[in-house]
């Protein structure tokens, strides 16, 4: 498969460093120097900024709401034409009869007759309320429309670091289950060689040989974990899925800075796009209720026309028509009484969605602080965990090679614990990171993640 031109740049875009080598624009070609043999995408260095960065410019949803702005854009464009001038012109000839009535019992009508018509029409609303009210909650709603978009790119953003982070969390595993396998292979050797003296026995060995299976099996999981996450950020990020990647960051091993809860709510209420989309929500509800309310006033219109009446082209006159309407609502079935209270609850419906969506952001920033902190706890008692099950087996290991007489379930103990301890850290690292991502996502402050 061949990318193109525009394929070619995102990646370099979203790519700070590439692997040496990638001098034709990312491909490699076969041997045989045959554009269509052997044509292998190079792999993509990617950063979690880089893979944000990506995320913004290319994923579906966002550039989906990118296109309901447009379409918001256009609506607003519509409801303020119809408060300009309507400007219209036409030009007529037609030939007719006319009838004249009934003389003496016999209908009578004209001979035919020509007229040329060529008018130019105008009309211009001078006074609405309605329609002012309905041109400013249709740019009320053209803001709402902006500040969902930006909530779209911020849980798009969140997703795409989550998944990174997933991917790393695998790509720990797998590291942890091949070191694991590599102290099981050397313990095991040595346990054949106490077998060969006579000092082990055969289920000693087997003991060892299951403990080394289980860990191979659960490195291919790690494996396909860490494919499953590259795959999920090629979707995000709309890259070929026959791409590889190679994500670049590590985690962080502490998590500095952190803010107060009440810095962190106050935070999240003033950059949180939630919150200003559904403020402007209400305020557009409101003007729609507005605009319905207005349809009760009188609205005064101007009228006019200018044109050429003749029988022909060449011998006409000039006509014009002027009228300055007022127009005066008196009874239109009730059915403006039913709009206005639709729109009146509607309304008020915004107005508890508003209290809801200020709850939700306060519980999430609560929630993301106090899952940092449990999270940092947890890393430095993984830490401790490994260090201490580290020296344990350093031990037992120390005592099976000197003392013949130690029990082999000291080695296979010390094995489990090692092995749980770094999965355990592995784990505590991975929470601590997707909680520095949920707490960025909480206060609206993702473009400083890094």
């Amino acid at each position: 498969m061949v990318p193109s031109p525009a394929l070619l740049g995102l990646c370099l875009l979203v790519v700070p460093v590439l692997e040496p080598g990638l001098v034709q624009a990312g491909i490699a070609t076969g041997e045989s120097g045959n554009p269509a043999q052997s044509r292998t995408l190079q792999p993509l260095n990617l950063t979690l900024k880089g893979a944000l960065a990506a995320a913004i410019n290319n994923n579906p949803d966002v550039l989906l709401y990118k296109e309901r702005i447009r379409e918001a854009q256009g609506h607003v464009q519509t409801q303020l034409g119809a408060m300009l001038p309507n400007i219209s012109a036409d030009v007529r000839q037609t030939r007719r009869t006319q009838f004249l009535g009934t003389i003496g019992l016999s209908p009578v009508r004209t001979d035919p007759f020509s007229i040329f018509d060529t008018r130019i029409s105008a009309t211009q609303n001078l006074f609405s309320l309605s329609l002012i009210q309905r041109w400013r909650a249709s740019r009320e709603s053209l803001h709402v429309t902006e500040q969902e978009s930006e909530a779209k790119r911020f849980d798009t953003m969140a997703t795409v670091a989550l998944v990174y982070m997933e991917g790393l969390k695998a790509m720990a595993m797998v590291n942890t289950h091949e070191a694991n396998q590599q102290v099981m292979n050397e313990l095991l050797e040595t346990v054949r060689q106490r077998q060969r003296g006579g000092v082990a026995t055969g289920l000693d060995v087997a003991r060892l040989e299951a403990q080394l299976a289980t860990e191979r099996q659960q490195g291919s999981s790690a494996r396909y974990d860490l494919e499953h996450a590259k795959l999920s950020l090629i979707n995000l990020l709309a890259l070929p899925t026959e791409i590889p990647l190679v994500l670049t960051d590590e985690w962080l091993m502490d998590v500095r800075g952190v803010p107060t809860p009440q810095g962190a709510v106050e935070e999240a209420l003033s950059q949180r796009p939630e919150i200003q989309a559904q403020y402007t929500r209400v305020k557009a509800s409101e003007l729609a209720y507005s605009s319905i309310t207005g349809e009760r006033l009188p609205s005064l219109v101007a009228q006019g026309d200018y044109g050429l009446v003749g029988n022909r082209w060449s011998n006409t006159l000039d006509t014009y028509n002027m009228a300055l309407i007022l127009q005066i609502p008196i009874f239109d079935g009730a059915q403006r009484e039913g709009r206005i209270a639709q729109a009146r609850s509607q309304w008020q419906q915004e107005s508890f969605r508003m209290r809801a969506v200020l709850n939700q952001v306060k519980m999430e920033v609560h929630d993301a602080l106090a899952s940092l902190t449990a999270s940092q706890e947890q890393v430095s008692i993984a830490q401790t965990g490994l260090r201490l099950a580290t020296k344990e087996l350093d031990l037992a290991r120390e005592r099976y090679a000197v003392l013949t007489s130690t029990s082999h379930f000291e080695l296979t103990n010390g094995l489990s614990s090692v092995a749980r301890a770094r999965e355990n850290l592995v784990t505590a690292l991975f929470q601590l990171n997707a909680a520095r991502v949920n707490l960025a996502r909480s206060t609206g402050s993702l473009h400083a993640l890094n």
